[in-house]
């Protein structure tokens, strides 16, 4: 009773009603009592009491010698048992007569002698057969033995367990002497019962109803079959709670009745475990609170909630154990009972099987319970190889007709069931999985050689853990094959000769080296478990076969099966599905988005930042900011620039909504979801050195913060939902707006723009950047309910009373330079039970030194450089060191980056040094595997007096986590924060004549002297030509470019003597005869690249001492409408041999940015020039340089300060997407001669339709924009954090404004309408102006009225 009020009023349960305690805390409270129960005063001496009988060996040294005298501080015969010989195969066993609870073992050698063992393993069985090893921590535990012969070692069992027999087995003993060994087991008896399959038991409630909010059933039970009913109860209202062995795992099934809710949609079921069905003990713990349950199968727990809105268990009055009796009819089930045995059983603190012993009248016996625990005589064996493992067993010759049955159990796919020789023929049977129609089956076959017969049986997954029986049966020329005693599916096939049976049946595999033709293997070995095997109708003693008088057998363990589910628990990270064999398991990683020997190693980058170094440019991609932990992968974009790598996350708020009547009672409230959860944010906020949100609050009559002193009508909630009072451009715990902490609000007697209240449109906007408190999740508006107050909000834009809020940050190297051998890094432990991954990159011109440590007790891991070509990973988690070493070719002592990444898992120990082949390491398939580590993490240095590490290290990630290297060195005597001299490793990366440029924290990449920009300079400038369209760029004094441009690179002067040239560019056309390009010099020298009118492409150049020279290529017409890319060179003012002067012809892809064109000026030319000077060049150039000097990308980007000059129409665009739309569609219109737009005064509306670009938004949306442009000078400044370059000129175009320089998108259309001032001059009856992008060219149309069908070209 004491136990029950525990249960029912402990402060645990008590606390968790209050909702103050998780429910977790019931498990807790449970173990701690169960423990105590199971142990307190169970510590009795059990074999002191025993027999001399009791105690059994494998062998004895003499009489004297015998287990009867291995009583713990027994002196009599020889002082304690020797065996004949000391090898691994002896054991002492002791038979405790009854199967008892066992908590502690005592062991001492042979008195005064010099025998005693050191070290030894335990074995349990409940019938002498069968035995199983103890285990801690999953593995086979080795307990330490003695030193001398009399002392005393005890060891106290981490886990108890429950048995009749116990064996020791001696693993190690005295050098100096023999195995002697005196022993004692402590415990206690407890109570248990047998049920047969035809029988339960029912414990009835005093009360017809039973209603609970909290249920504890504990148990251990051991079945002689994989499926069956351990307990069940059910009420009127359709709940109920069942536990049930399904196929040897255990399932529990739980509705909590709900009348509001169908059967189907309250009901849950859990299942656990697997291999149930082992013959051995195993616990089970149940606990309910609630909806919250708790469900425990040995060391295995799951946690759960329950369907419905119930919290009540409502059943009726009688609980079933053992079964499912059918009211009414007695004898009779519901289901398939449990067949087996169960001690211990509680419910809610009743002792079951205690009430039942004592006949209360509470308890109801159905059929034959008995309490004692029936053991049949049941022995399995275990094949443990694929190589060496056999069992011969004898048979009948000669007799008319062969039967041989058998049961196995396998985890693997393939394997050999038997081999015997019958009647002068070879025959063997076994199993194999095979795919036909893209189904999987495992196929059973017996094949008889000589008349090549065959039977195949298909099964379904027979590799699947569980028992499956198969019965082998001939008579004269006919054999039958049956699966699972499944009569109506078994298999036939008949042979030439008749079938008698043999002397010698090969179960499991062949001998060694075996040339007999008695057994033949043609397959794989059988690896698995065999029982109850038959010949000739008769059952075969393994025993007998165990102790050397029945047959043979190499490599097996008798009466023992030792399966092992490998994929319980499920190593298999991030989703990966497990699957196994005999030996080990394999993981599925296939769309989990991981990868690696169990799926621990993300597939993705880690930030954009790892994306740029591989070469990236701006684009979407997928980044997993805690790589191999917890967190799936987020789709980002990384915006790559020049300076900064920007990481930007959209959220789904991007629809226009106006926003009225919303105060204090009603307010407006608007929740962000950035289609990924709060975790992956804040592990990639925290991973980037900085983060910005932008907030925009356009307001006309509507409050803000309500400054100075006021409560604010507007806030927002950020990380852990936290509610905050400043606005961007603030600071943290500060009432105030941007303008606020500038000194330049409207009106000073505020913080804030919109505090003033006025009924002018008016905005507060400004950045939110404290990490801590991002990202943004919530906006709440209050004061839009008053008299000429309105609201409107939309995503990015900037409209009425909103907030416009996308979420930017910026990585960072994060490195650290080590000075001296003795400098380190020092940081908390790291835990890596089960899988570790460490990846950094390093610098060094050091020979060796350790860049990581971390120690334990006996284990430790390590990464180290050991000399300039070696790098190397050490571990040991107990079964001692192992390293994997990677020899490079080349030294790394280069002062080059290079990259590591190291890792160990339950699989694999495997190290990758740059691009270099991986070191693998296969792990043992059984010993410790559990990383225990306890000290400091040393980075740089070592705590075991090893060589420090002199160099750099960046970007240290162990197990996902970044460390911040950084913020560590600047505390940190003898390291500094960074890492110099970048472009040793990265500059490759910049491209087309573009210069690394070093940085503190990384590079960057100077496009000043290439016809190419972006990033890496890989982004081609290319231009539309009209016809009459030119482009001339005089040689003079250089021209500041770039402020960092090189003034002996930038241009060629205009006295120089030019001795080589290097040109090249890309065209498309099709137009012929055309001048691509010409060069003349004050010397009337000149070069000129033109297409004939056949499509052929000429060079031709003049020198001063030279005639004409004209190269010729004949290779197709070029005026094809295609890309073609033309490199020139020469030198020496002569010309080049081939190798320097060539042509290639090839499609490609230029990134959309750029275009050139050069034509010549009126000067005396070749007629050839002349004509092809005079139809000039219609069509789209590319990326043109010459020497050191981009003329179009100069004439595009800097017109105003390059010496250059353009006549005609020259439009930016896209060679590539020319290809595919008309060559003469234009874009954004560049001119010497053009229209200027002019800012228009006064009040007007714009009507955007915009499809943003695809980062932005994925549908179109209406945008009605109402401003006074004078009172709003900060508008076009807000537009380009959401609009691209070419966006923005279309709608300043319709605003009567220049646009900021930004960068193009496509597939964007604007609709903008009102009277424009500049466009009603030229255009009284406009009322709509429409930009439209079709692939990245851009026509303006307009529309007369509310014509919609008819539209024409604007001017």
């Amino acid at each position: 009773m004491q136990h029950r009020a525990l249960v029912k009023h402990g402060t645990c349960f008590l606390h968790i009603a209050k909702g103050r305690v998780a429910y977790p805390c019931v498990s807790a409270l449970w173990r701690d009592f169960t423990k105590r129960i199971a142990w307190d005063n169970c510590d009795d001496a059990l074999v002191s009491s025993l027999p001399s009988t009791a105690l059994t060996s494998s062998s004895d040294l003499f009489s004297t010698h015998s287990p009867s005298f291995a009583k713990l501080n027994r002196r009599d015969g020889a002082g304690g048992w020797s065996p004949l010989d000391s090898n691994e195969q002896q054991w002492l066993q002791v038979d405790l007569g009854d199967r008892l609870e066992i908590v502690a073992v005592a062991t001492q050698g042979r008195y005064g002698s010099s025998d005693w063992v050191t070290s030894y393993t335990l074995m349990f069985s409940d019938t002498g057969r069968n035995w199983k090893q103890y285990r801690q921590d999953d593995t086979i535990w080795v307990f330490t033995g003695n030193n001398n012969a009399d002392s005393v070692v005890h060891h106290k069992l981490l886990h108890s367990t429950k048995a009749r027999f116990l064996r020791f087995i001696p693993l190690k003993w005295n050098a100096g002497g023999r195995i002697g060994l005196r022993v004692e087991v402590f415990g206690c008896s407890y109570n248990i019962a047998d049920f047969d399959g035809r029988s339960s038991l029912l414990y009835r409630f005093n009360q017809k109803l039973m209603s609970t909010f909290k249920d504890v059933v504990s148990l251990k039970f051991k079945s002689m079959q994989g499926d069956g009913v351990l307990f069940h109860a059910e009420g009127q209202r359709g709940d109920y709670i069942t536990l049930e062995l399904q196929k040897g795992k255990l399932s529990l099934h739980i509705n909590l009745g709900d009348s509001n809710l169908h059967f189907s949609n309250s009901h849950t079921s859990v299942t656990l475990s697997s291999l149930l069905d082992d013959q051995h003990w195993h616990s089970v713990l149940i606990e309910r609170f609630n909806k919250q349950v708790n469900f425990t199968v040995d060391k295995h727990t799951q946690h759960f909630r329950t369907k419905g809105d119930s919290d009540h268990l409502d059943i009726d009055y009688e609980l079933s154990f053992g079964g499912i009796p059918v009211p009414g009819k007695p004898g009779t089930f519901q289901r398939k009972n449990f067949h087996g045995c169960i001690e211990n059983l509680y419910y809610n603190g009743v002792n079951i099987i205690d009430l039942a012993k004592r006949r209360k009248p509470q308890i109801y016996t159905v059929g034959n319970v008995t309490f004692s625990c029936s053991e049949p005589q049941i022995v399995p064996i275990t094949f443990l190889s694929t190589s060496q493992s056999y069992l011969l067993l004898p048979g009948t010759p000669q007799i008319d007709g062969l039967s041989v049955s058998f049961q196995f159990r396998t985890w693997n796919k393939d394997g050999l069931f038997l081999s015997p020789f019958l009647g002068g023929q070879m025959h063997i049977c076994g199993h194999k999985m095979e795919a036909k129609g893209g189904l999987k089956n495992t196929v059973i076959s017996c094949t008889s050689f000589f008349t090549l017969s065959t039977c195949f049986l298909p099964g379904t997954n027979l590799h699947d853990g569980l028992w499956h029986s198969v019965n082998i049966n001939a008579r004269r020329h006919r054999i039958t094959l049956t699966l699972d005693n499944n009569a109506a599916t078994a298999s036939h096939a008949t042979t030439a000769s008749r079938i008698y049976s043999g002397n010698s049946y090969y179960f499991g595999g062949c001998p060694d080296n075996f040339t007999n033709s008695q057994c033949l293997n043609p397959i794989t070995a059988f690896q698995g478990c065999m029982r109850l095997i038959f010949i000739d109708n008769q059952p075969k003693d393994l025993i007998l076969v165990q102790q050397g008088s029945l047959g043979n057998f190499s490599d097996l363990h008798i009466d023992l099966c030792g399966i092992k589910d490998r994929c319980l628990p499920n190593y298999c990270e991030h989703g990966g599905k497990c699957s196994q064999s005999w030996t080990t398991f394999y993981c599925d990683c296939n769309d989990t988005g991981y990868m690696g020997a169990t799926c621990h190693n993300s597939i993705y980058e880690q930030s954009c930042e790892a994306y740029r170094h591989q070469g990236k440019t701006s684009g979407f991609f997928y980044i997993d900011s805690d790589g191999s932990g917890p967190l799936g992968p987020l789709r980002v974009f990384c915006n790559i620039t020049e300076d900064k790598i920007w990481t930007a996350v959209q959220h789904n708020n991007t629809g226009l909504t106006r926003v009225q009547r919303a105060d204090m009672e009603k307010p407006y409230t608007m929740f962000f979801n950035y289609n990924s959860s709060v975790e992956q944010l804040e592990a990639m906020i925290n991973s980037a050195e900085y983060c910005e949100q932008e907030a925009a609050y356009h307001c006309k009559k509507s409050r803000l913060l309500n400054t100075p002193n006021g409560i604010p009508f507007a806030w927002w909630v950020g990380r852990a939902n936290e509610k905050h009072l400043y606005w961007g451009g603030s600071l943290p715990g500060i009432q105030q707006c941007a303008c606020g902490l500038e000194e330049s609000c409207l009106d000073m007697r505020y913080f804030c723009n919109c505090d003033a209240d006025r009924e002018e449109w008016t905005n507060d906007t400004g950045l939110l950047a404290f990490k801590d408190h991002l990202p943004v999740t919530q906006i709440v508006i209050t004061d839009t309910n008053r008299s000429n107050s309105e609201a409107y909000w939309l995503f990015s834009i900037s409209i009425g009373t909103e907030c416009s809020l996308f979420l930017f940050c910026w990585q960072f190297w994060n490195a650290a330079s080590f000075n001296t051998e003795a400098s380190y890094l020092h940081f908390p432990t790291f835990h890596a039970e089960v899988s570790a991954d460490i990846s950094f990159f390093f610098k060094t011109t050091a020979t060796s030194g350790v860049f990581l440590e971390n120690l334990g007790i006996k284990d430790f891991i390590r990464v180290e450089i050991r000399s300039p070509k070696e790098i190397t990973f050490s571990i040991d988690v107990g079964n001692g060191p192992r390293e994997a070493t990677v020899q490079s070719p080349t030294p790394l002592n280069d002062n080059q980056w290079h990259y590591v990444r190291a890792e160990r898992n339950l699989k694999q120990t495997s190290l990758q040094v740059d691009s270099l082949p991986k070191k693998v390491l296969e792990a043992p398939a059984e010993g410790h595997f559990r990383l225990q580590l306890n000290s400091q993490l040393f980075v740089g240095g070592t705590a075991s007096r090893k060589k420090g590490f002199l160099g750099c290290i960046r970007s240290l990630h162990l197990n996902g986590q970044k460390l911040e290297l950084e913020e560590k060195a600047k505390m940190t005597p003898g390291v500094k924060p960074g890492c110099p001299g970048h472009c040793s490793s990265y500059g490759n990366l910049c491209h087309n004549g573009g210069k690394c440029v070093e940085k503190y924290n990384g590079y960057s990449c100077d496009c000043t002297n290439s016809a190419y920009e972006g990033p890496f300079c890989k982004d081609e400038v290319s231009a539309l030509f009209e016809a009459g369209t030119s482009v001339t760029y005089i040689f003079q004094e250089p021209y500041p470019v770039t402020k960092n441009a090189s003034t002996s690179s930038s241009a060629i002067y205009v006295d120089a003597v030019i001795s080589k040239e290097y040109i090249t560019f890309s065209f498309l056309t099709a137009h012929t005869p055309s001048l691509l390009l010409y060069i003349n010099t004050y010397f009337h020298e000149y070069l000129a690249v033109i297409l004939s009118k056949n499509g052929s492409l000429q060079v031709r150049y003049k020198l001063s001492k030279d005639g004409l020279l004209i190269f010729t290529i004949n290779s197709g017409n070029f005026a094809n409408r295609e890309l073609h890319h033309v490199k020139i060179n020469r030198e020496e003012k002569k010309k080049k041999e081939d190798s320097f002067f060539f042509f290639n012809a090839f499609l490609r892809k230029i990134i959309p940015s750029v275009f050139f064109c050069c034509t010549a000026d009126s000067l005396p030319l070749d007629p050839e020039v002349s004509k092809a000077n005079a139809y000039g060049f219609t069509g789209c150039l590319s990326s043109v340089q010459y020497n050191h000097i981009a003329p179009l990308k100069a004439a595009l980007r800097h017109p105003s300060i390059a010496p250059v000059t353009v006549k005609g129409s020259l439009t930016e665009s896209s060679c590539a997407s020319i290809m595919e739309a008309d060559v003469n569609t234009a874009t954004t219109i560049y001119s010497s001669s053009g229209m200027s737009c002019q800012e228009g005064n006064g009040e007007f509306k714009v009507y955007c339709r915009v499809r943003f670009p695809s980062f932005l938004l994925s549908y179109h949306i209406m945008v009605p924009l109402t401003f006074v442009l004078a009172s709003n000078p900060h508008f076009l400044q807000f537009l380009p954090k959401v609009f691209s370059r070419k966006q923005m000129m279309l709608l300043a175009f319709c605003m009567g404004k220049k646009a900021p320089d930004y960068s193009v998108e496509s597939g964007c259309q604007y609709v903008c309408a009102s009277p424009h001032p500049q466009l009603s001059s030229q255009h009284p009856g406009l009322s709509k102006v429409s930009a439209l992008t079709h692939r990245r060219n851009v026509s303006c149309k307009f529309r007369m009225g509310n014509d919609t069908e008819n539209e024409n070209s604007l001017p």
